[in-house]
């Protein structure tokens, strides 16, 4: 028999283990309102307004989303929830939340921040990897113009050379504490900037060991041939391919803008075709195992369960330093703790940053999941499994 058919993903006792009774509420409640698909889309800018009257949002905010989905404000904010998940055996992807601005300062500033995560990692097993986006250390419109081929002016060329000073310190910074980088992909329009730069920099330190790693997005039409023409570079070239899979996070926006602007849709007309080519994707991963690491960044069960099925079938240990399952914190904890039940290597985004800060992330991650078919239903049946398991054992008890 396959291990694989000891797999399941529907034992809610290791899946909230966990989770106290008071969490289980607070995530049925929080699921509840999610998957109201009204109140998410109004939910936005009324909490800017109400922010910026000086209604005592915050508290509220701080008590439900924010504590289901992020780990804290700062590092040493998350030491409870980085603690709790490795006493489940899954890691921590320490992930400083903070986009999208426009100054400088806070870029440089975050620079610091994504540094300071890989070194909290360095000293702690329980993080073993870490991830930034672009847009938190640079400036969007830029790299819009760098896309387009737009010709810079003397001080643009000037700030994007202080961009990519950032990134090559964050990078240097890994390499030198022998930590994992994951660089995240972004909209179509700024991505082939965002490409060249994170080739650029596995070529200079994924030469030994992979610390640098790309995200392709597989709802994408062309990112399936991107990863076999990187991972052909980088054979020649003498590098290890690190990889995050990832579905994608902007398709709403993509076919918008495409539509808007009169181009094809870069993202795949139906989900049958996304989820064949992330099943290339990982199939393609495990068949070039010494010289791809990857990250299975995904809250699908098939996807989970076919790589699980691709590691038996291709002799693959659970625990190969080159695989990983991950996560969002707060959401699919029936994939992430019975895969680690099983000994698969898992990690689990763990977002953190000043709440006004994570505001544009918490409200994408809500956005994002009403938009997923049934993954709000999916998360609320389980944990209402799970209150009705404890209810049964607590009378049994008596």
């Amino acid at each position: 028999m396959n291990q694989t058919d000891h797999l399941s993903f529907e034992n809610t006792e290791i899946a909230f283990r966990h989770s106290s009774d008071f969490d289980l509420k607070r995530a049925y409640w929080l699921f509840r309102v999610i998957n109201v698909n009204f109140l998410v889309k109004i939910g936005p800018p009324v909490t800017n307004f109400a922010m910026k009257i000086g209604l005592p949002i915050k508290s509220i905010i701080r008590a439900t989303i924010f504590k289901h989905f992020c780990g804290g404000e700062t590092i040493s904010g998350c030491d409870a929830a980085i603690k709790n998940l490795y006493d489940g055996g899954v890691g921590t992807i320490l992930d400083y939340a903070v986009e999208g601005e426009d100054d400088a300062l806070v870029f440089d500033n975050t620079r610091d921040e994504i540094m300071r995560t890989i070194e909290q990692a360095s000293v702690n097993k329980a993080i073993p990897l870490t991830v930034f986006k672009m847009t938190g250390v640079s400036r969007f419109s830029l790299m819009e113009k760098l896309d387009a081929g737009v010709e810079l002016t003397t001080a643009e060329e000037e700030e994007w050379q202080r961009i990519q000073a950032r990134v090559l310190a964050i990078c240097e910074k890994a390499h030198s504490l022998g930590i994992t980088v994951m660089i995240d992909a972004e909209q179509t329009w700024i991505q082939n900037t965002i490409d060249e730069l994170v080739l650029n920099m596995m070529r200079r330190f994924n030469s030994k060991k992979p610390i640098v790693y790309h995200t392709y997005q597989l709802y994408r039409n062309d990112k399936l041939a991107s990863l076999k023409s990187d991972h052909a570079i980088a054979v020649k070239e003498g590098f290890i391919l690190g990889a995050k899979l990832v579905r994608g996070a902007y398709m709403e926006t993509e076919r918008l803008r495409a539509a808007e602007k009169g181009y094809p849709s870069p993202i795949h007309n139906s989900k049958k075709e996304t989820d064949a080519d992330y099943d290339e994707a990982e199939n393609f991963c495990t068949d070039h195992i010494e010289t791809i690491a990857f990250v299975s960044g995904t809250h699908n069960e098939e996807s989970c369960r076919y790589l699980a099925g691709l590691l038996d079938k291709k002799g693959i240990d659970h625990k190969n330093p080159h695989v990983y399952f991950s996560q969002l914190l707060g959401m699919s904890d029936n994939l992430s703790f019975n895969l680690a039940d099983a000994k698969y290597n898992v990690a689990k985004y763990v977002p953190y940053g000043p709440i006004k800060a994570v505001l544009p992330y918490l409200f994408r991650r809500a956005q994002e999941n009403t938009a997923i078919a049934g993954q709000m239903s999916r998360e609320l049946n389980l944990i209402v499994k799970e209150i009705k398991r404890r209810r049964l054992k607590a009378k049994g008890e008596r």
